[in-house]
This record gives C-alpha cells, structure tokens and sequence, in this order.
C-alpha cells in the first residue's frame, strides 16, 4: 500500500523532519557550518546565541566561536533579514535563492499610518542608497543613516517610526527589504554597536524560479505541508500561497498525499517515510527552525505543552524540551563564569533512559556556547517569562 492510500502518520512525518533537520543523528565532526544552516532552511538569529544553540544540536562537536568564525571570517554564513522579515543565519552559497524569492512575496499594504510610510518609490531609493553606502565598509546604524540622507534627502532621516520607547528615522522602515534583497546584511559588532555591510555580489535567481526552488526545499525538510504551512513559516499571503501550490501541483514539482487525514503537499516523488517515531531528547533554544516549522503546531506542542510552550499560540518565545519528536517542557539557562545552570521544567515524567540524556544534552549545551566547567542541571519550574 502506498503512501499517498495509507496517509502519513505524525509519527513517521516528526521522523523524516528530524532526520532531515539532523536532529535525531547530527552532523558529523567537520561537517561545514554553512551546510547545517542550510538543512534548517536558515537559523533564526535574533538572539545570536539562540542560533549558535541551534546549529551546534545539530552538529557534532561545533561550538559558538565555529558559528562565528563561519559568520565573521570564512563569510560562508550570512546574517540578514530572512523569512517572516526576522534576521537569520542563512547559507551564502543559497543567497542567489532567498534574495529572488523573499523579494518576490506580495507585502500588502504597509501597516504604518501614511505619515510614517515612504511611498515606493522612496523606497526603492533608500534601498539603493544602503546597497551603495555599505560597498566595501561597516557602518553602525547613525553612520548609515547619516549615508542614506545624503543619498536621498532630508525626509528619510525624519524621526517618526516609533520604536522601543524612541523614535526612529524613517528609512528604518524599510532596512528589511534591503536584507532580503542583497543590499544589507550585518556586519560584526563594533564594542557593543551594531554594524551594518553588503554581502558579497551575487546574481539573484530569476524570482519565478527561486520561489518555486524554495517551496521544494521547504517541503523537503518540512513537509509533508499545506500551503497555509508555508504561508505561516514565509509571513506570505494566503492567496498567493495556494495559488503557488495549486501551479507547483499542475507542473508536476509536488504531489499530494494524505497527512493526518488532511490533503498536503510533498516535493514530486519524496514519498519514503521512516516506519516508525524517532526517540530521544534534544534541548532546542529561542526561535529554533524546527519549533517554528514543523505543523500541524497541534501535534509539535500536544496537551499542556499547548498553554506552557507557546505565547499567544507564538512558536519560539521558550526555548523547549523536545522528547521523541514533541514539546514536552520548557528550559532556559543562566550563565556565571565558565559555568551554565541549565532549569529543565518537564510537563511529564521522564524516564531513567530521558533523564540520562537531558544530562548529556545540558552537557551538550555547555559546550556549544563554550561554558568550559560545564553545566548545572536544575529539574523544576522554568520562571522566565517568555521571550518579546
């Protein structure tokens, strides 16, 4: 019997999502940093930290100073505004993809009042404007601010986008569009201030191409997936989304089959399935891939996970406890010196096996983000609110 007959169970989807992401095998020692990013589809980087913890779950002896050489000096990771408009770590080899096809995406209508919005054609000139100033140089956010108006004018420094408890001038509303297109990454920090650079010249895929290229990848390391998937992970419209799929369909680039009992899409022919769950548990920080990706989000967060794990039903806000492919807990850890205390709250009881290797995850933890006397494992209630 087939699997597009039989349907796809959660437990055989959970399964090839976390041997595609590797989280139930990671990577081996020497595996390139950049090829990790790359099987997440991106690593969310807000908090770099957070990043750091998700590309060393999944690689074998990599710690945070093997993200940054990465980032910083080999340049084969780049950190830039991504899917959803958040800023990731994505693979610069796959930068010719993901500018063509996040530019691609229909925005809508700008949720600034008119008084703040640039129109699009100031846009399009601010946009411009960082790509030339930030040829060659790394400049904080004042430097490029003070380049753009010389650029453009007077009316893209105006102060009136409103932000945390300040007022930002006016280009900043459009600082993401210029990530997503090539002009602007960031640059390494200068003391404890932001820089902003260009990434290395590439030439965008034709925007047709690099969205349909991006749909067959996400679909490989999340699918099976409906197009209401995609369009919660890429912050698309839900319009667009389905057409996208319905002419992805009609061309033969992906197939349908039964997931859960719901209608959803994989890439053309990606039909094996492992038999059965992967086991095991894994310690995932802020914002990781998997916790954002994986749907239905009902099933990644069951029962009491549900209310515990997510804020306002917003995946990646805790970092959580994963146990055979579900959220069973939450996590967070504090460092003092060369020492992390690691506060584990499950929502179950552990088994003696789980319990043994929440240690060597904690462990695991330590080593990533270079705490060389170790961690302290706590077992109890998390009090960490969640992350804005």
């Amino acid at each position: 019997m087939s699997v597009r007959s039989r349907g796809i169970t959660w437990d055989r989807a959970s399964a090839r999502r976390l041997e595609r992401q590797l989280l139930a095998i990671p990577a081996a020692a020497g595996t390139p940093v950049a090829d990790v990013v790359a099987a997440m589809l991106g690593a969310h980087a807000q908090v770099l930290s957070a990043a750091e913890l998700s590309v060393g779950a999944r690689a074998a002896g990599v710690t945070r100073a093997d993200v940054r050489t990465a980032l910083w000096e080999e340049r084969s990771l780049v950190k830039t505004y991504g899917p959803r408009g958040t800023v990731h770590l994505l693979d610069a080899r796959e930068l010719p993809v993901w500018s063509a096809a996040l530019t691609a995406v229909p925005t809508g209508p700008s949720d600034f009042p008119p008084d703040i919005r640039l129109t699009d054609e100031q846009a399009e000139q601010v946009v411009a404007a960082i790509g030339d100033a930030l040829t060659g140089v790394c400049l904080t956010v004042d430097e490029l601010g003070e380049e753009i108006v010389a650029r453009t004018g007077p009316w893209a420094g105006e102060r009136v986008m409103p932000a945390f408890q300040d007022l930002w001038p006016r280009w900043r509303t459009v600082l993401h569009r210029a990530g997503q297109s090539g002009a602007a990454c960031f640059g390494p920090n200068r003391g404890r201030r932001t820089t902003y650079t260009r990434p290395p010249r590439f030439t965008p895929l034709p925007p047709e191409e690099a969205v349909r290229t991006l749909v067959r990848r996400y679909l490989h390391a999340y699918g099976p997936a409906t197009p209401q998937h995609f369009t919660k992970w890429l912050a698309a419209p839900a319009g667009w989304a389905a057409e996208l799929f319905a002419s992805l369909a009609a061309a033969g680039e992906i197939e349908e089959v039964l997931f859960e009992g719901t209608r959803a899409w994989v890439a053309a022919g990606d039909t094996a399935f492992p038999e059965g769950p992967v086991r095991g548990v894994r310690l995932l920080p802020y914002f990781d891939a998997y916790s954002i990706a994986a749907q239905p989000r009902e099933l990644l967060f069951p029962g009491p996970a549900y209310e515990r794990a997510l804020a306002r039903g917003q995946a990646g806000n805790h970092p959580v406890l994963l146990v055979d492919g579900v959220v069973a807990g939450v996590w967070h850890q504090r460092r003092q010196g060369r020492r992390t205390t690691i506060t584990v709250e499950p929502l179950g009881r552990l088994t003696a096996r789980q319990e043994r290797e929440l240690g060597e995850q904690a462990e695991r933890v330590a080593q990533v983000l270079e705490a060389t006397a170790g961690a302290d494992l706590v077992v109890g209630e998390v009090t960490t609110g969640p992350h804005a």
